[in-house]
C-alpha cells in the first residue's frame, strides 16, 4: 500500500481537484465517492471502481478497513483526508470513479423528475434518493442546478445516481413542450390541493430552486398545478420534503 503525507504528492493533488472542481471531474471523466455503502452500490451498478483510498487511521481496525482489505487501496495521512473536505464527517474511505453518462436521451413518456436550479447539493441528492425510491428512473436537470456527479450530490443520493438515467444541462422548457404525458408543479396560485388533483399517464413533476421554487416560464408551462394542503402553522416546505410528498402520492395511486 502506498502511503500519502505531503499535500505536494501528485496523487493527492489530483484528488483534491476532482474534490473542488466541477470542470475537473467533466475534463477527466471522473467523481469521487465517500464511504462503503456508495462504493458498493456504484460497483454493483456500474463495476469496479478505478482506484480506493482510505484514511491512515482507518487501516487499524472497522468497515472501511474490511472492505480495503486485498484491494490495495491508496493510504491518505489522516489529515489529507480532511483536506479534501468532500463532507463534514468523513467516512475514513474514499473510491476514484468513473463518470457514467445518460446513454439515452431524455425519454418523452415517461415518468420523470425536473430540477429547476435547485443549487443546494443535500436537496439534489435528496430528491435523486426520494425519484429513486419512488420508482422514477429519469432526472433532468437544468443547467443552474448543482452538478449531479458532485461528491457531495452523491453523499446524500446514497446511490440513487446509479438506479436513474441523469440528464444534466437540459432545456427544460423544451423537454416539458413535448412530453408526452402530464407536467406538474407545485404553487399556490391557481392550484388544485394534491389529494383532489387528477391526471392519467406518465407524469412529469417540476420542483425548483430553493426560494424562489419553480421560474414563471416553467411554472405557467406545466398543464397540472397543485397545492399541498398545510393547515398547520408554516407556509412553505423544503423542496425535498415537498417533493416526497408529491412523488409518493403518485405512487399511492399507481399501486
Amino acid at each position: 500500500m502506498k502511503l500519502i503525507r505531503s499535500r505536494d504528492n501528485p496523487c493527492f493533488k489530483s484528488l483534491k481537484r476532482l474534490a473542488e472542481s466541477g470542470r475537473e471531474r467533466r475534463k477527466a471523466g471522473q467523481t469521487l465517492l465517500d464511504g462503503v455503502h456508495l462504493v458498493e452500490a456504484y460497483e454493483a451498478a456500474l463495476g469496479p471502481v478505478e482506484r480506493l483510498i482510505i484514511a491512515e487511521s482507518a487501516l487499524a481496525a472497522g468497515e472501511a478497513a474490511a472492505f480495503a482489505e486485498g484491494r490495495n487501496p491508496v493510504v491518505l495521512a489522516d489529515g489529507l483526508m480532511r483536506d479534501l473536505g468532500l463532507v463534514d464527517t468523513p467516512s475514513g474511505l474514499l473510491a476514484v470513479a468513473g463518470i457514467p453518462t445518460a446513454i439515452a436521451a431524455p425519454d418523452l413518456g415517461d415518468d420523470a423528475v425536473l430540477l429547476d436550479g435547485v443549487q443546494d447539493p443535500g436537496n439534489v441528492g435528496t430528491l435523486l434518493r426520494t425519484a429513486a425510491a419512488a420508482g422514477i428512473r429519469q432526472a433532468l436537470l437544468s443547467p443552474a442546478c448543482a452538478a449531479a456527479w458532485s461528491p457531495k450530490v452523491l453523499r446524500a443520493g446514497q446511490g440513487a445516481h446509479f438506479a436513474l438515467s441523469i440528464h444534466e444541462g437540459v432545456d427544460l422548457a423544451d423537454f416539458m413542450a413535448n412530453y408526452r404525458g402530464t407536467t406538474a408543479v407545485t404553487t399556490l396560485e391557481q392550484a388544485t390541493p394534491l389529494y383532489e388533483a387528477r391526471w392519467d399517464g406518465p407524469l412529469a413533476w417540476v420542483f425548483g430552486a430553493e426560494g424562489q421554487g419553480v421560474g414563471p416560464a416553467l411554472r405557467a408551462a406545466a398543464r397540472l398545478k397543485v397545492r399541498i394542503p398545510m393547515p398547520g402553522a408554516v407556509e412553505s416546505l423544503n423542496v425535498a420534503a415537498a417533493a416526497a410528498i408529491c412523488l409518493f402520492e403518485a405512487l399511492r395511486r399507481k399501486l
